[in-house]
């Protein structure tokens, strides 16, 4: 049986716990939905102030290059790609993830019509993110050049799907309902081995397991830094391309800032010679340098650190619901091993959503996926193993007295 003194035991001996002290968390909050919006940093707030008072405020558009807002996507692609094994200059930070899909898969497919234009096969999960999945759909119908977009329903039959007429593999690191996490190195290596390409789609992934795309051969890849990077919402995404892709294509979003040249004011486009044609119109600079807060405080320590949090909390977290929660109908659909686990655990219910409602009014913040998932994010940063320890405690009593049945948790929201 564990204890919570067994937790509290474990919290004593934690090398990450002094880290929590840099996130602004609500005083009496469990928050388990760092996989969808990070919690704030403290230094976001006087990030902000100087942004707005100082460079923007005060000086005004001399901060194109006194602050330099002008390399802000590189500089930042710089410290994240330290976070998923890039090399300088790989990786920048714009736009949106759907936005980079678009462009890195428009990017893929021009590669593939130049080396072998009969490859008119994309494959995806059925269960990606769907923006995944729309973004891939309004493109093929876009170039209109007889393109079949080709499902799997389960990640062990991808290689039989594999083959010469396959072009692009689009595939999330970690699935967003699930948990279940890809063996990148092994999938790069069979898509390579009939001549595909792939891009990774690393929402889930990227500061939640340690991602080493260069060592992995990856080609392409893009991910958000609201979630686990703690960016703010809606804060601008990354991309990564290999350097070996950066300039095989041109990507068709050719935007002032993705100009080799965008001062001369040339009336015809030339890309940039390395990862910079990727941009696109001009950086939302406020909500982008919040973004510096949260990798900053990643790289005070390792991914292989946070990893081994994380594993810690995650199994904590199916034993306890096991221990506490048995008989009251919840599944367990992440994979228990921890080679396929990424960092959020998801437990199915018939009565899912009104489950998460009653917790959230408890203070414990989770949410809810179709259909029936109840989605636990564990965020290493700022959560410790007596949080998970009163999160049980808490679903154990929302079950028990069945308070999710009460009248304000039956109805639905927007957003879920």
């Amino acid at each position: 049986m564990i204890t919570y003194e067994q937790c509290q035991q474990w919290d004593a001996e934690d090398k990450l716990a002094d880290l929590k002290s840099q996130f602004d968390l609500p005083e009496g909050v469990i928050y388990l939905d760092g996989n969808s919006l990070g919690a704030k940093p403290k230094q976001a707030l006087a990030c902000a102030q100087d942004v707005i008072n100082q460079q923007w405020g005060t000086d005004l558009i001399n901060s194109w290059n006194k602050a330099g807002w002008w390399d802000l996507p590189v500089r930042l692609g710089n410290k994240i790609g330290k976070l998923v094994g890039a090399r300088e200059n790989e990786t920048v930070v714009t736009d949106t993830t759907s936005m980079n899909l678009f462009k890195v898969l428009a990017a893929a497919i021009g590669i593939q019509q130049q080396q072998d234009p009969q490859r008119k096969v994309i494959i995806a999960e059925r269960d990606s993110f769907p923006t995944d999945l729309y973004m891939i759909q309004g493109f093929m119908a876009l170039i209109n050049q007889g393109y079949q977009l080709k499902l799997i329903d389960h990640p062990h039959a991808l290689p039989e799907y594999i083959n010469e007429q396959t072009a692009v593999i689009v595939l999330s690191h970690i699935n967003y309902r699930t948990g279940y996490l890809h063996d990148m190195a092994a999938i790069n290596q069979q898509a390579h081995a009939h001549g595909a390409l792939l891009i990774w789609d690393l929402c889930h992934s990227i500061g939640a397991v340690p991602i080493d795309l260069n060592g992995s051969n990856s080609d392409f890849a893009i991910g958000c830094t609201y979630k686990y990077l703690n960016g703010g919402p809606g804060a601008p995404a990354m991309l990564w391309v290999h350097s070996q892709y950066q300039t095989a294509f041109n990507q068709p979003l050719s935007g002032w800032w993705g100009h080799a040249k965008p001062f001369d004011m040339a009336v015809n486009y030339t890309p940039a010679n390395n990862v910079r044609r990727f941009l696109c119109g001009t950086q939302p600079i406020v909500s982008m340098s919040l973004v510096e807060c949260g990798v900053n405080i990643f790289l005070q320590t390792d991914m292989q650190a946070v990893r081994q949090k994380s594993l810690q909390l995650t199994d904590l977290l199916i034993k306890l619901i096991e221990q506490e929660c048995g008989g009251f109908g919840l599944t367990l659909i992440t994979p228990r091993e921890h080679s396929h686990r990424g960092s959020h655990i998801s437990v199915r219910h018939c009565h899912g959503y009104e489950i998460v409602q009653a917790l959230i009014a408890h203070g414990v913040i989770g949410d809810y996926r179709e259909p029936e998932v109840i989605r636990l994010g564990i965020t290493p940063l700022y959560l410790s193993f007596t949080d998970i320890w009163q999160a049980v405690q808490c679903l154990k009593q929302v079950l028990e007295t069945k308070q999710w049945a009460q009248p304000q948790f039956q109805t639905r929201r927007q957003v879920t």
